[in-house]
């Protein structure tokens, strides 16, 4: 238990290999099936696991939210993450620290297991499938995929809206934007494997009318670009008149923003087709690989103003 939780602050740093980091835990058993599943959530965005600490309850908290916890100084909201997703247990044994789209809460959870490294093409998308759509992805384990075990990628960013939504935007409450102008007849193509993420993004797009393509995954992203590319060469017009922008989650099942980003930078036809990296792994360090695969612009989920001057200031500098 120590090693894995020490790992947490040892192993958070990989990106830029279409591989991550699952960090494997415990919440119970299933109230509908009876089984004790294996949940994960990429080690990027957790900040420690710790042994439950001291949970103060707070009058008129929200419904899954135990309490606060005074964390190194910082007090958070510390969410039941069994109840959330229908589990039952009698143990709480862990306190997940995680920090998404600039906020820094706790889940308790039954117990950690382990640590994985794996490539995202081991991952499906799940959306909608599995407890009641608080399941982004599919994990393969093992190597065997017949036999392999799997573990269940939770979408955070939807447990976070349904337990604490006053605390997120939801991308209705912009009210003027930049004017942004692309090439008539291009579009915007996003990719992001969250629900709710992809609302936001088309609700800031609406806004600014641009006309979009919606993608769930890097590899879906990045077939629908080279198909844009090869209609582009076939009207003999350049492939900015097909694609002004791609705007790219960075975790996502069977290719990651970073490998998409690469494969963009390395296209002959698709190179000079700017690309946003929008992500809730915020920080100096994803900014700084997001460079490092030649993106032209990072911007931290989720701020519908700020999403509208990255994509205006990327669009600029293209000309």
């Amino acid at each position: 238990m120590a090693s894995v939780l020490k790992e947490v602050d040892e192993r958070a740093k990989l990106a830029g290999t279409n591989k991550f980091e699952l960090l494997l835990f415990r919440l119970g058993e299933d109230a509908q099936s009876g089984r004790r599943e294996l949940f994960g959530i990429n080690v990027f965005k957790v900040r420690e696991a710790l042994v439950m600490p001291v949970i103060t309850p707070m009058p008129g908290a929200p419904q899954y939210v135990m309490g606060v916890a005074n964390i190194r100084g910082q007090i958070i909201p510390v969410i039941d993450l069994p109840a959330v997703v229908g589990c039952r247990t009698e143990q709480r044994n862990i306190l997940v620290v995680t920090e998404y789209e600039r906020s820094v809460q706790g889940f308790a959870v039954e117990d950690v297991e382990e640590i994985m490294r794996l490539d995202w093409s081991r991952v499906v998308s799940a959306e909608g499938v599995a407890s009641g759509g608080l399941v982004t992805s599919l994990a393969r384990l093992d190597e065997d995929d017949a036999t392999s075990r799997m573990a269940l990628v939770l979408d955070v960013e939807q447990i976070l809206r349904i337990v604490l939504p006053a605390r997120f935007r939801t991308g209705d409450e912009m009210v003027d934007g930049p004017i942004i102008q692309i090439p008539h007849g291009s579009v915007i193509v996003y990719a992001d494997d969250s629900a709710v993420a992809r609302s936001q993004i088309e609700k800031t797009l609406h806004h600014l009318n641009l006309p979009f393509i919606g993608t769930k995954t890097g590899k879906e992203a990045w077939e629908r670009l080279q198909l844009l590319a090869a209609e582009a060469q076939a009207a003999n017009i350049p492939v900015k008149n097909k694609v002004a922008l791609v705007l790219t989650d960075l975790e996502m099942p069977e290719m990651d923003g970073f490998m998409l980003t690469r494969n963009i930078k390395s296209h002959d036809l698709l190179r000079e087709v700017p690309v946003v990296i929008h992500s809730s792994l915020s920080g100096s360090a994803n900014e700084s690989h997001a460079k490092s695969v030649n993106a032209d612009g990072f911007v931290p989920k989720f701020s519908p103003e700020e999403l509208a001057r990255a994509i205006s200031r990327v669009m600029e500098t293209a000309g």
